[in-house]
């Protein structure tokens, strides 16, 4: 499986790149940068051997050696580098946030399911052994009654943005922002476990320049509340708790990680800690599945994948328009 890394950001230099030092079925065979990257790009592929380098997309597309392409850009080009992509016949591994609106997700999962290519979301916590075992042991909990999330984590481009600097990350022009960036990781593990929800609200703290910096998720299930509270502006300790009325689990740590996984039930006075994840590098165990999945040509477990993405982005987009943030892509299909 031959994989060509888009963009030189913090999510590929910190992330996808010394992942794969530990995933052997995925070879990073190509970089791609803007021209005004490249220079970061060569410095990137010097340290991880990266055979080639483009600065031109189509050059790349059409590089018959290339299986699939990594997309790690900023968020607002993501459903354009997909696109584009997917019609050039190559299979697609996108960053979270999948894209900017639920219609551009839908538009994307068609393309691939139509062309029978694969796609795959990188979120970490969906493919990690400690998520598995918050699945199995869900039903012991009896009827849910109560979910609480917290991913609250000071961004390194938060003084940045409080001095006028506003980084991607902060730019709703560019779809930023804490309900994208951060509480999406709560909102792929409620979704994950419990489907979409009824309705869904958001609660967020606004910036100067209108984007949310933090801000609480308020979801609607039959029986159930779920919240979820997502923070850049600030940090607290992270968990997500599940209480069910024949007993409750939580996950210990970052959302995106899954560090640890209680579980309590009704009549034990013990609590179970479970530790499953196998690699220090959260975004190994996600890399691997991948390459399982393409390898086995398990196309079903690409379509519940995308399933998920599509209810997630359905939920986050409503939420956030309901909240009054409005991102570039909405302003260009106002104008078209």
């Amino acid at each position: 499986m031959k994989l060509a890394v888009l963009g030189t950001g913090f999510i590929v230099k910190e992330g996808i790149l010394p992942a794969l030092q530990n995933v052997p079925e995925i070879e990073a065979a190509a970089i791609f940068a803007r021209p005004r990257s490249q220079a970061k790009a060569e410095e990137l592929a010097r340290q991880y051997k990266i055979p080639r380098v483009y600065t031109d997309y189509e050059e790349l597309l059409a590089d018959q050696e290339i299986d699939f392409v990594y997309i790690g850009l900023t968020n607002s080009v993501h459903y354009e580098y997909g696109k584009k992509a997917l019609l050039a016949g190559k299979h697609v591994i996108m960053e979270k946030p999948f894209a900017s609106t639920a219609a551009e997700v839908r538009e994307l999962c068609e393309l691939a399911l139509a062309k029978n290519l694969y796609m795959f979301e990188a979120v970490t916590l969906l493919h990690l052994p400690n998520y598995q075992v918050i699945k199995e042991q869900l039903p012991k909990l009896g009827k849910i009654t109560a979910v609480q999330a917290n991913y609250s984590q000071y961004s390194s481009r938060y003084d940045k943005y409080l001095a006028g600097d506003v980084q991607p990350a902060f730019n709703p022009e560019l779809s930023g922002g804490a309900l994208y960036d951060i509480n999406i990781y709560n909102l792929n593990f409620i979704v994950g476990l419990f489907g979409a929800p009824a309705e869904a609200s958001y609660l967020p703290n606004i910036g100067f320049n209108g984007i949310d910096t933090s801000g609480v998720l308020v979801m609607k299930y039959p029986t159930f509340t779920a919240v979820a509270l997502g923070a850049k502006d600030s940090e607290s300790p992270c968990f997500i708790t599940v209480q069910g009325e024949k007993g409750w689990l939580r996950a210990v740590g970052a959302p995106n990680a899954l560090a640890a996984v209680e579980v309590s039930l009704h009549g034990s006075h013990e609590t179970t800690r479970y530790e499953l994840n196998r690699y220090p590098h959260r975004m190994v165990h996600e890399l691997k599945e991948f390459a399982r999945i393409y390898e086995a040509g398990d196309y079903k477990s690409v379509q519940k994948g995308l399933d998920i993405s599509l209810a997630v982005m359905e939920t986050a987009e409503r939420a956030r328009k309901d909240a009054g943030i409005v991102f570039g892509c909405d302003k260009n299909v106002a104008e078209g």
